[in-house]
């Protein structure tokens, strides 16, 4: 049993004690109280759960995070002194240098209830990051925006409901500016490439963007409009298709650099099994990628014959990456993103490159989401992105920050806007969960937007690790 489901099973034992305690309570004060406290009692224990207990925190949070740095990081030593963090060797800056701070942060009593967060001050670039209620362990703050206010010697660390202590310990990476190159994101999904690197290809000397499937599937806010299943299922994969082909020409990114390859969701892990064997749409009644690559500029392999396979989506990936000669490919990180389709999407690319002519020099990974923390990252829209919880010491990661502007931000945030997947109204639980978390636990919503993704991918950081080539090159 793997640490996650552990914790997972161990997080559904509690919670069903608590119910089981929670249900004795109820009836216990309405036969020996008043027969009205157990309806009072109930409704502050919702609120009470809404407000503070409804993370899906799959491990505690007084667990230390584990990473392991790949040798080409540099350790610097730093010291505090009070709220200052001061470089014992002054830093040599090039421009590119992503820098993480490891240190040990502990929440104080209102931390339990309110996200604890470490202020960063000093500069121009003041910025906040946020970790778990009750945190106490090792974490990893993003500094990669403060470098020339901590070689100055003025930056200070100001906990908010948490205090940061130990001996802090530095990491510099270094990397070219991978804006300044040709870039390949590998979207499993419309909207996948927006929020993990939309700052970055719309920056891109040359940016192209290959959407791997329709998303077409949970097409229930298109059943309300009265269209059958396979019907709503079929319309909400041609608008996602649009999304993925027109939503990058708002950074710049031309038509002819897009590409939608009209694969069907969720679907990418039965292709692999069965590499020759057709899978077509869970519900859409479809068996034919052709409905979703129409507007797609040029053809590719898979036109032929629209069959739904892995020899297909391997042809397609081959033909585009020969067409375009990325220099970065930008594709979800395989250890860090759980998602089954975003798993397919990098052993597909992976495999592609096996014996191909064109090979890129870099290749970025990137999580949209995560194991065991649903919420990361933690904190608000505008907020810095610290790194999320590793718990594996054995993986050898190597993180990019890129830094975004406010009006980069805000672009970003209005490319998430245009997307169909991200405008309906979340549930009605879900609506009042955020008004009770808002009212008596503190947190803020998103200013773009309802959808969580606009408090998570809104950042002043988007967040990479360097990957290995499958020619073994980091």
């Amino acid at each position: 049993m793997s640490r996650k489901q552990q914790l997972l099973k161990r997080h559904r034992r509690n919670k069903r004690i608590s119910l089981l305690i929670g249900l004795l309570v109820l009836i216990g004060s309405g036969i020996f109280v008043v027969w009205w406290l157990p309806l009072v009692l109930a409704v502050l224990g919702w609120v009470a759960h809404e407000a503070w207990f409804a993370d899906h925190l799959f491990y505690s949070p007084q667990d230390d995070y584990q990473y392991t740095f790949d040798p080409d990081g540099q350790r610097l030593g730093v010291r505090l002194e009070g709220e200052r963090l001061l470089l014992d060797t002054p830093l040599t800056l090039t421009g590119n240098e992503t820098l993480m701070l490891a240190i040990k942060v502990k929440s104080r009593g209102l931390g339990r209830f309110l996200d604890p967060s470490i202020e960063l001050l000093g500069g121009e670039q003041t910025d906040q990051q946020t970790f778990e209620r009750g945190v106490s362990g090792l974490r990893y703050v993003n500094l990669s925006q403060q470098a020339l206010v901590l070689n100055r010697g003025e930056l200070r660390l100001k906990g908010r409901h948490c205090s940061v202590s130990g001996l802090p310990e530095l990491w510099v990476f270094r990397q070219p500016d991978y804006r300044e190159q040709r870039v390949m994101v590998i979207a499993p999904h419309a909207d996948d490439a927006e929020l993990a690197a939309f700052g970055l290809y719309s920056q891109a000397k040359e940016a192209w963007i290959v959407t791997l499937t329709a998303g077409e599937i949970e097409a229930e806010h298109y059943q309300h409009m009265g269209l059958e299943r396979a019907e709503a299922a079929r319309l909400k994969g041609r608008l996602r298709a649009w999304d993925s082909l027109a939503v990058p020409r708002w950074a710049g990114v031309p038509e002819a650099h897009c590409a939608q390859l009209g694969y069907f969701c969720l679907q990418l892990p039965a292709m692999q099994a069965a590499p020759d064997q057709p899978i077509g749409s869970r519900e859409a009644d479809l068996s034919d990628t052709r409905l979703f690559r129409q507007l797609n500029s040029f053809g590719l392999p898979g036109d032929s014959d629209g069959a739904p396979t892995w020899n297909n989506l391997l042809a397609d990936l081959r033909a585009l990456i020969l067409r375009a000669r990325p220099e970065v490919i930008v594709l979800p990180h395989p250890s860090l993103d759980p998602h089954p389709d975003h798993i397919c999407a990098q052993a597909a690319v992976f495999e592609a490159l096996q014996g191909l002519e064109w090979q890129p020099t870099t290749i970025l990974g990137y999580a949209n989401h995560l194991h065991d923390n649903d919420r990361w990252p933690m904190g608000n829209s505008g907020d810095g992105v610290a790194l999320p919880p590793v718990f594996d010491a054995s993986l050898n990661v190597h993180p990019c920050s890129l830094a975004l502007t406010l009006a980069q931000q805000r672009d970003k945030a209005m490319a998430l806007g245009m997307m169909h997947d991200l405008q309906p109204r979340a549930a009605l639980k879900r609506r009042l969960r955020r008004s009770i978390q808002a009212l008596i636990a503190g947190r803020q919503p998103s200013p773009y937007g309802e959808n969580e993704y606009f408090r998570k991918a809104v950042r002043r950081h988007e967040l990479f690790w360097r990957l290995k080539t499958p020619q073994g090159k980091p």
